[in-house]
């Protein structure tokens, strides 16, 4: 049995830099991946999405050149170039982060399936098919999640697709069925769209997008309708059938049954944490009821020596906020920091095209907090940028303290949303109140200047 300094399970976009910091600070590390080294962002996640995200929005420019004075007689989507585009910069990707995790002293690649034996030794069940025990002083679970797979009648007896293999696809759907209208949901189904798929869209819940302010959630839902992408809300589903290639989910909407036919379904329904194979009940490591494992402000679990970071541990789950998690803990341990998860802001970008960026308070949980505020909203088509470049849908919108000035919250609905966000974000960071943005010199014509119109409007109220 070979004892470590540490050990990491999972290479993800926080796993991976951190078996390095650990590494470069002393300690004999091992990497466990089960896989692929890059974890979900960049094999399943935010690199092939966004990739293929790109291929949609410039079809989605070509059909509607003529607006700018471009005829393009005749776009067409070659859907095999689109996925060896995809595949081809998903490797140089993964295969930049092992050979970065190989270059680095002290740092052991173990591929294969992790299990914990006690708390502090792990038995790994090699790709090989042989297996190996090991043990460590300090442990980082970093094993991140997979799609869920609802218990849907019919479900299991259909090839169904998920966010990772509707990416695999040899061929461009016909008609593609979402069960789920969530974020990755939207980003798929708006891709399909343009690259020529019907697509129709099954929402459980009674409001589209019911976490976002329904102002917000309006205007994405009329974006998308605008393309032709059918969104159903209220939709409850009894069971899947599949006949002469064809599926058809039987569902209820609105307390109708409907029956609704095409030639593939994405099951889009969230995700599930990666801790059912990690035998934690060998160990004292709590988790909640759906499988997160439970972790204080600095990440660490009930168990001393042993942390978790990542989309594991519930919460946010997002690439960055995993991130920030090594960050975190990196920085407690050798920095001798006193950094928690505690009030950190946490960002997120919505790739439909134009984008969704969000930072801090909505103005519905700012209510709820029954807080003394004011809100501003500025739509795109009245920003200069916006009108020169004929992408005048959406609005950005904040939310601030009507004492302090202090900037609470931002959505910004618009091309480059995710970016303009930033900047608001940046401010929050730095105490920037709204007024010194109303002021401030941006060069124009950016879409940056529109927050000196977007917190003009607010002096006004």
């Amino acid at each position: 049995m070979k004892h470590y300094d540490a050990i990491v399970i999972g290479s993800g976009q926080g796993g991976t830099p951190l078996a390095k910091k650990l590494a470069k600070q002393g300690l004999k590390t091992a990497i466990i991946e089960r896989r692929f080294i890059g974890g979900t962002c960049i094999n399943d996640g935010c690199t092939p999405t966004k990739t293929m995200v790109a291929s949609a929005r410039m079809m989605h420019l070509a059909k509607n050149s003529k607006e700018l004075g471009v005829d393009i007689e005749e776009a067409k989507i070659n859907f095999k170039k689109v996925i060896e585009r995809k595949n081809k910069i998903v490797h140089e990707f993964r295969n930049g982060s092992e050979e970065g995790l190989r270059k680095t002293e002290n740092v052991d690649i173990i591929f294969g399936d992790a299990s914990f034996v006690s708390n502090k030794e792990i038995k790994v069940f090699l790709n090989s098919e042989a297996e190996i025990n090991i043990t460590a002083d300090k442990i980082f679970i970093n094993t991140g999640g997979r799609p869920t797979i609802p218990k849907i009648e019919g479900l299991d007896s259909i090839k169904y697709l998920t966010s990772t293999t509707v990416m695999e696809l040899d061929e461009l759907p016909e008609h593609l069925i979402i069960i789920g209208a969530g974020y990755i949901s939207l980003e798929f189904g708006q891709m399909f769209r343009r690259f020529g798929s019907k697509v129709t869209m099954l929402e459980h819940s009674e409001r589209f997008l019911s976490r976002e302010d329904e102002d917000v959630a309006d205007e994405i839902k009329k974006f998308l309708e605008d393309e032709e992408i059918e969104i159903f809300t209220n939709c409850t589903i009894k069971k899947i059938e599949s006949e002469n290639k064809k599926i058809s989910v039987i569902t209820t909407i609105n307390n109708e049954e409907k029956k609704i036919s095409g030639s593939y379904l994405l099951v889009a329904t969230g995700r599930t944490p990666n801790t059912d194979t990690l035998n934690l009940f060998n160990t004292g490591i709590k988790t909640e009821e759906h499988g997160h494992i439970i972790v204080n402000e600095k990440l660490e679990t009930n168990v001393e020596g042993v942390y978790a970071l990542g989309d594991v541990k519930g919460g946010p789950e997002f690439t960055h906020i995993s991130y920030n998690d090594y960050i975190i803990i990196y920085n407690n341990l050798f920095k001798d920091e006193n950094e928690s998860t505690k009030n950190r802001l946490v960002p997120y970008t919505m790739f439909t095209d134009p984008q969704l960026g969000r930072i801090g308070l909505s103005e519905t949980e700012a209510q709820k907090k029954n807080l003394n505020i004011k809100v501003v909203k500025f739509q795109m088509s009245h920003v200069a940028r916006a009108i020169e470049t004929n992408e005048t849908i959406g609005f950005m919108k904040a939310i601030v303290d009507a004492d302090s000035k202090q900037i609470l919250g931002a959505a910004v609905i618009g091309e480059q949303g995710g970016e303009m966000m930033s900047m608001l974000q940046l401010a929050m960071m730095g105490n920037i109140t709204y007024d010194v943005l109303r002021y401030a010199v941006f060069a124009h014509p950016l879409y940056a200047e529109a927050l000196n119109n977007l917190f003009m409007h607010l002096d006004e109220k």
